[in-house]
């Protein structure tokens, strides 16, 4: 089990992250949601331990350090592979310093995406580019798959088939901590919603009892956020006053 406790991170003395105290339990595939600014990339980077932060984050209740960070893998837009190496180049790689890499899935993958294992990861799309860097993070062996917005110029068509994929080869101890603006999408995927506003936690919602009290996943967040459904009339009213004065 991963826990935060009492997560704060700051900026120039901005707040980036406050009092952030939570549990990601093996087996769960969990929605992180929140606005542009909320928070989602500093707290995945402060659970790698890639950014300096005040409060612990611990691994069934150990510090994580480089003794137990293979237990995490990460796939990021900022993208984290060597882009003068073909996908081949990468599979001996991670195959060498991951104990737990598995051939079989990043070959299945590859397949799926249909990649090119002998073209340097430069000449891909910067949608093929996505799509290898989930694979690698999925491939890896890690028992606490993060992905930041993994899906960035992929079509909903490959999307939607990627849910199916990922849902039917995630193994029991392996979670999955998913920040995506697609919320509708992921509804039907993720079994936990954790909301950041403002660098706070807004909420933490079981996908279940949602759809127990009816309510969706979508009308959840916007409570949270205390979304003004008049906000695009209200701002439409007032720009089109502006326009008649002039």
């Amino acid at each position: 089990m991963v826990e935060l406790n009492i997560l704060n991170k700051r900026y120039w003395g901005k707040r980036a992250l406050e009092n952030i105290s939570l549990c990601l339990p093996r087996g769960e595939i969990v929605g992180l949601f929140g606005e542009n600014g909320a928070g989602k990339t500093t707290l995945m980077k402060c659970i790698l331990g890639l950014l300096p932060f005040e409060g612990t984050v611990t691994l069934d209740g150990k510090p994580v350090t480089r003794k137990n960070i293979a237990s995490f893998s990460f796939a990021t837009s900022e993208h984290s592979f060597f882009p003068n190496l073909t996908a081949q180049a990468h599979r001996d790689f991670y195959a060498l310093h991951f104990s737990h890499f598995s051939d079989q899935r990043f070959r299945s993958l590859m397949d799926f995406f249909s990649l090119p294992m002998h073209q340097t990861i430069r000449t891909f799309s910067t949608g093929q580019k996505n799509q290898f860097e989930v694979i690698l993070a999925l491939s890896q062996g890690a028992d606490y798959i993060l992905m930041d917005e993994p899906f960035a110029g992929n079509d909903l068509f490959n999307r939607e088939d990627f849910y199916k994929v990922l849902s039917g080869i995630l193994e029991p101890h392996e979670t999955l901590l998913l920040s995506t603006h697609l919320i509708e999408e992921v509804s039907g995927f993720i079994g936990r919603a954790i909301l950041l506003r403002r660098g706070t936690l807004a909420g933490d919602l079981s996908v279940d009892d949602l759809e127990e009290s009816g309510k969706s996943l979508v009308d959840a967040i916007k409570e949270a956020y205390h979304y003004r459904a008049d906000r695009v009339s209200r701002a439409i009213g007032e720009l089109s006053g502006e326009e008649g004065e002039k």
